[in-house]
């Protein structure tokens, strides 16, 4: 299903490709309204349209409600469909399943939903004031979660020569994956099976059985090909629960495909944080500490989205020598689209904050942003190092990334061009100049350890006589291309080709358990497994062969050539020979890792700001990323490229907006601006190799560096752009659209 020829040739089937007999297609009946009062709904119309099986709501269906997580109060459970009250624009109250999908479409608009209008709010900030509506009146509050990392603000800058304050607006973005969320019910006997495009078939298995009342046993999952997915497909989307029940109350196959406009307004948003910031230097540029509130835009249901700020705190020290913080974290519910762990998740927010701010520190004490850094990152003699909040880093050279990126971005020659232009005329200076690199450190996974996998080898089927491997995994390739990384990483260890190996991972009737791809885990953890497992096999491999030939086992080695006795070149037998007396060998796995470990890594971006229109040209882009052993260079290169693409989007183009009224501005690709390849510069990659002890493979995670580590060498280079026009702005919020550039420079708001 991951096969890149078959993607390349469109010949993968994703879940608008399949069909049943007598499908039904499912629409849903959406809220105009942010906050609103449900006081009627009347479907008798609906109903009695051409085709039409039946509409149904959270009467019919009586679905229990989804808890969040532990942190959160019960009371903000959600309906999966809206029972009462509805508390963002795009919330489902009712669902129609039809003989096709225009005839459920058209009946879903006759739907008649009565509703009282109530307050809403949409800022978080004002969603914590005392007198802010309230979404759930039961508790009192619209604060969802809250926690404090660090001493007082005060001690944490005690000392400091100098006080950075700022203030960052992360603004909301959606993950826009090319294929949305879709999924096909078939019922069967009290048992269902499921096709669905998600990052991880237990996760859904489960989360169905749950809600819907079955065995684990009775539900099984299936994933075809995902058209990508970026942590909106990991999180449990309610309408996939809504859409099982219904399939299941009518006893018919029933499929639903979200539409793009259904997915900007519901299927969750990324980001969403506010943060004020204050950083204490010295004048020669120490670190003294740093205090911050951090508050996160949760949407109408708290969920991953709402505790982001939990991830955000712990990274607060990133890769420098800091050990006095204060940091309160919060999440508040909104009456907008709940968010969730969107690429990299709270990690691109704790890059910003102290990218961000550091910058503006170098500007204020005269010294350059690299040398700054250099001034305050841990050394590798350092490590391994337990931050200040207790993130233990594994492994890392920080100034090698930062020497590497400095020399491929051709920072030192951008430098004497700035200086060489200072002495221009400013009218002959159209064209201003930034350059800007961002140091991150990811923590990968987040808490997530444990994987299962298996390695089986068995005869080959073909004329060569090679054996196949067939490899199992409770992740899921949704783009990745496993079956090339996990086939290398069991090359490695029995000398079979990858090229042999065939990778099960999409279906819970073949792989008993697993957790999914999500936290850029995969390999680390999956292939961990798949390595420990391997060794087993070829372990019991040897000893066979050991039989065979008449040998000690620990004599026996195995090569691209076979089973050899070292010393004896003519006692040799092939894998065929081993699998002929004894059959398949296989061993299954599960693997789990001491810790996280900590990705790092050096993004540089250089950039020209037009003075006269706010027009602003990313000229170039260089991503210097450190994930321990590599073990597909080609495919660490795609998760660099790709990662770094979604940064650059999110600094430039992309961003969630709200009327108002709580109606969603950015509802279509005509508002919400995605860049296409011609609109980016050519991404330019380059590595280091620090290997990680945590696991047998030395591998760390690639998926989330680059949209870590873009971010801010975006922000950083329009900063320096500024700088040379002798001030910066005092806010300096994304996306850098060219309106939002030319008042910044027209309308004030420039300030050091």
């Amino acid at each position: 299903m991951d096969d890149p020829a078959l993607l390349v040739r469109g010949a993968s089937p994703y879940v608008a490709d399949l069909s049943e007999p007598d499908l039904l297609h499912a629409a849903f009946v959406r809220s105009p309204f942010a906050h609103a009062r449900i006081l009627t709904i009347d479907s008798v119309e609906a109903t009695l349209q051409p085709g039409v099986a039946a509409v149904l709501t959270a009467a019919d269906l009586a679905l229990v409600p989804v808890p969040g997580f532990d942190a959160f109060a019960a009371g903000f459970a959600r309906a999966p469909l809206a029972e009462s009250v509805v508390r963002f624009a795009g919330e489902p109250v009712a669902i129609v399943l039809a003989s096709s999908a225009a005839a459920a479409v058209d009946a879903a608009s006759l739907v008649d939903v009565r509703y009282e209008p109530m307050p809403h709010v949409l800022d978080p900030l004002a969603a914590l004031k005392a007198d802010a509506p309230l979404l759930f009146p039961a508790l009192g509050s619209n604060q969802a979660f809250a926690t404090h990392l660090g001493g007082s603000p005060a001690d944490a800058l005690e000392g400091a020569d100098v006080i950075i304050h700022t203030r960052h607006v992360i603004p909301r973005v959606a993950p826009v994956p090319m294929e949305p969320n879709g999924i096909l019910i078939v019922p069967r006997g009290g048992a269902i099976t499921v096709w669905a495009s998600t990052q991880g078939v237990h996760t859904l298995r489960d989360a169905l059985a749950a809600t819907l009342g079955l065995a684990s046993i009775d539900v099984r999952v299936i994933s075809p090909a995902v058209g990508g997915a970026f942590g909106a497909k990991y999180h449990v989307h309610t309408d996939l629960l809504v859409v099982a029940a219904a399939a299941i109350h009518v006893g018919r196959a029933t499929r639903w495909i979200e539409t793009r406009t259904e997915h900007l307004h519901g299927a969750s948003h990324g980001r969403g944080q506010q943060q004020d910031i204050s950083m204490g230097f010295r004048n020669d540029g120490t670190i003294v500490g740093l205090a911050a509130t951090l508050t996160a835009d949760g949407g109408a249901y708290p969920g991953l989205g709402a505790i982001m700020p939990n991830a955000t705190a712990a990274m607060a020290c990133g890769p420098y020598r800091l050990r006095r913080i204060a940091v309160d974290a919060r999440g508040a519910v909104t009456n907008t689209s709940p968010t969730i762990a969107y690429r990299g998740a709270g990690r691109p927010e704790a890059t910003a904050m102290l990218e961000f701010t550091i910058d503006r520190a170098a500007h204020r004490l005269g010294i350059d942003p690299i040398e700054l850094r250099l001034r305050n990152v841990l050394r590798p003699d350092e490590l391994p190092y337990t931050t200040a909040t207790g993130v233990e880093i594994d492994s890392g050279d920080y100034p090698a990334v930062l020497a590497l990126a400095r020399e491929r971005i051709g920072y030192d020659d951008v430098r004497a061009a700035q200086e060489r232009d200072r002495y221009r005329p400013l009218h002959e200076r159209r064209l201003i100049t930034g350059v800007g690199v961002g140091l991150y450190l990811d923590i990968t996974p987040f808490r997530l350890v444990t994987e299962f996998a298996s390695v089986t080898v068995r005869p080959g089927h073909d004329t060569t006589g090679m054996p196949e491997i067939e490899l199992r995994a409770g992740t899921l390739s949704h783009g990745q291309n496993h079956r090339a990384t996990y086939g290398a990483i069991a090359e490695r260890v029995l000398h079979i080709p990858r090229e042999r190996c065939r990778l099960e991972d999409r279906d819970t009737s073949l792989v008993p358990r697993g957790i999914g791809s999500a936290s850029a885990r995969s390999v680390q953890i999956a292939g961990s497994a798949i390595h420990e497992a391997a060794i087993v096999v070829r372990d019991r491999a040897c000893q066979v062969a050991a039989d065979l030939l008449e040998a000690r086992v620990d004599d026996i080695e195995l090569t691209t050539n076979g089973f050899n006795v070292r010393g004896a070149p003519s006692s040799t037998i092939a894998w065929a020979d081993v699998l002929r007396a004894t059959g398949p060998i296989a061993h299954e796995h599960d693997w789990t890792q001491s810790g996280s470990t900590i990705p790092f890594g050096v993004h540089a971006a250089t950039v020209t700001l037009d003075r006269e229109t706010g027009a602003l040209e990313l000229m170039r882009f260089v991503a210097v990323d450190d994930c321990g052993v590599v073990v597909d260079g080609t495919l660490v290169d795609g998760q660099q490229q790709g990662g770094a693409a979604q940064g650059i989007a999110t600094m430039l183009y992309e961003e969630i907006v709200y009327d108002e009224n709580g109606n969603l501005r950015t509802s279509n690709f005509g508002d919400y601006l995605v860049p296409a390849a011609s609109d980016l510069p050519r991404i330019e990659t380059a590595r280091t190799e620090v290997p990680t002890p945590r696991n047998p493979i030395g591998a760390k995670g690639i998926g989330q560096s680059g949209a870590i580590g873009s971010p801010p060498a975006i922000h950083n280079a329009v900063l320096d752009a500024f700088a040379q026009l002798g001030a910066i702005p005092e806010q300096l919020d994304p996306p850098f659209t060219p309106e939002r550039m030319w008042n910044l420079l027209r309308n004030g708001g420039v300030a050091w």
